[in-house]
C-alpha cells in the first residue's frame, strides 16, 4: 500500500516538474526588448569607425535620386529625438544594384541603388524605405541587439536530459540561442514597422506604400521569402498578418490628418493586393482548379492574375514589371475587379496531371496593373503525385 502511494505521489511529482518545465519553455518563447541606458555610447563609436569607409563607397542623394532626399527631409521634420541625442541625418546611395537600406546608429541612411531605382519617383515608396530605417535609428535597435546578444551569452539556454522530476545534467543548446536572437531580431523588424507606419501618416505618406513595397520585394524574389526559427528578418506574409491593426491604425491617423489624399505629400494611396497562397481542387479524374483568395484595397478598375509556368525564374519581374515569356501556352491570364471583401480567382485546368506525359510545371502566381506592373506574387503550390 505505502509503495503504490509513493508511485503515486512520484508520478504527481513527475507531472507537475513536466508542466513547469514545459511553462518554463513557453515563457521563454516572449522576446523582451531591452532598454539601452543613457550612457551607453558603443552603438555610436562603432559608427564612428565604420563610417569613413562607408562614406567612400556611397554617394550622395542628387540627380536621379533627389526625390529620396525630398522625402528624406520631410519625414525627418515629423521626428521627435531624445533630447541632447539629435542624430547628424543623412542619405547616402550605394552603387552596388542589390535591393537593400540599412541604417548606421549615427543617423545616415544607405539605401542600395537597386532598391532606390525601384522606388524610382514614387514619394510613396522611398518614404516606405526611408521612415523603417529612421525607425531603427530612433529606436537605437543596433544597441539593443548587442545588449539581447550580451544577455544569450550571459543566461546561454539549457535543455535537460531525461525525467525533468529528477536531477541531471544539462548541455548548452546553440540552436535556441540562434532561435532566440532570431525572434528578438524579427520582432524589431515589425516593431521598426509599426513607428514607420505612424511615421509615414503624421509626414503624409499613406501607410499602403509599406505593403506595396513588401509585395514588390517578394516579386523580385528578394530574401525574406521563407519563414525560419533563425531568420534575422520575418517573411513578408508574417509582415501583412503582424502589421494588420497597425496598417489600419496607421490609415485612420493619414485620414484624419490629410482629409484630401491627393493632396498630401505622397498622393494617393497605391493598389494593394493581398493573396493567400493558391490551392488546389480536384474536379474530376484530370481535371483540377487552382483557386486564388485575394482582396484587394484602392482598387479603381481591374487586375489581372497571371499563372506562370516558368522553373528557370527567367521571366521574374525586373524593376516591377513582369517580363515578357517566349511561350505564351506557359501562362494564363484571367481579369478581376477584386471588388469583395475576399476575391477567389478560379482557373480551370485540364490534363494539369499525367503520368504518360510530361506535365507543365506551374510556378508563380502573379497580380499585375493595367500597365504591367506587379502588385503581388505567390508560389504556385505543389503538385500531388
Amino acid at each position: 500500500m505505502r509503495d503504490r502511494e509513493a508511485r503515486r505521489i512520484r508520478f504527481h511529482l513527475s507531472i507537475c516538474a513536466t508542466c513547469i518545465w514545459m511553462l518554463a519553455a513557453a515563457a521563454a518563447q516572449v522576446v523582451t526588448i531591452p532598454e539601452v541606458p543613457s550612457r551607453f555610447k558603443l552603438d555610436m563609436q562603432a559608427a564612428a569607425r565604420l563610417k569613413p569607409e562607408l562614406m567612400a563607397q556611397s554617394s550622395a542623394a542628387i540627380g536621379r535620386y533627389a526625390t529620396g532626399q525630398l522625402v528624406f527631409e520631410r519625414l525627418l521634420q515629423q521626428v521627435r529625438p531624445a533630447s541632447g541625442s539629435e542624430p547628424g541625418w543623412l542619405l547616402r546611395i550605394v552603387e552596388d544594384g542589390q535591393l537593400n537600406a540599412y541604417a548606421s546608429p549615427d543617423g545616415t541612411v544607405y539605401v542600395e541603388n537597386g532598391l532606390a531605382s525601384m522606388a524610382g519617383q514614387s514619394d510613396g515608396l522611398w518614404a516606405a524605405i526611408l521612415s523603417h530605417e529612421i525607425a531603427h535609428i530612433m529606436r537605437r535597435d543596433w544597441a539593443r541587439r548587442y545588449l539581447y546578444e550580451k544577455q544569450l551569452e550571459g543566461s546561454a539556454a539549457a535543455i535537460v536530459l531525461g525525467d525533468p522530476a529528477q536531477p541531471s545534467g544539462s548541455w548548452n543548446d546553440a540552436g535556441r540561442a540562434s532561435a532566440d536572437l532570431g525572434r528578438f531580431c524579427r520582432q524589431m523588424e515589425i516593431d521598426a514597422d509599426r513607428e514607420s507606419l505612424k511615421l509615414m501618416a503624421r509626414a503624409g505618406y499613406h501607410p499602403d506604400f509599406v505593403p506595396a513595397l513588401h509585395h514588390l520585394l517578394h516579386a523580385r524574389g528578394s530574401s525574406p521569402q521563407n519563414a525560419s526559427l533563425y531568420a534575422m528578418h520575418p517573411c513578408w506574409e508574417e509582415r501583412d498578418r503582424e502589421l494588420t491593426g497597425a496598417y489600419t491604425a496607421a490609415s485612420i491617423e493619414f485620414e484624419h490628418r490629410w482629409g484630401q489624399w491627393y493632396a498630401s505629400p505622397g498622393g494617393n494611396p497605391p493598389v494593394v493586393v493581398f493573396a493567400d497562397p493558391p490551392f488546389l481542387k480536384k474536379t474530376g479524374s484530370r481535371e483540377w482548379q487552382i483557386q486564388v483568395p485575394m482582396r484587394c484595397q484602392n482598387l479603381v478598375g481591374a487586375v489581372e492574375v497571371v499563372l506562370r509556368a516558368d522553373p528557370e525564374r527567367k521571366g521574374i519581374m525586373r524593376q516591377g514589371q513582369l517580363s515578357e515569356t517566349e511561350d505564351r501556352d506557359h501562362e494564363i491570364r484571367q481579369l478581376t475587379g477584386c471588388t469583395s471583401p475576399r476575391t477567389t480567382v478560379v482557373f480551370n485546368l485540364s490534363d494539369l496531371i499525367s503520368s504518360q506525359t510530361p506535365v507543365t510545371q506551374w510556378t508563380d502566381v502573379y497580380v499585375i496593373d493595367p500597365w504591367g506592373s506587379v502588385l503581388e506574387r505567390t508560389d504556385f503550390p505543389k503538385l500531388p503525385h
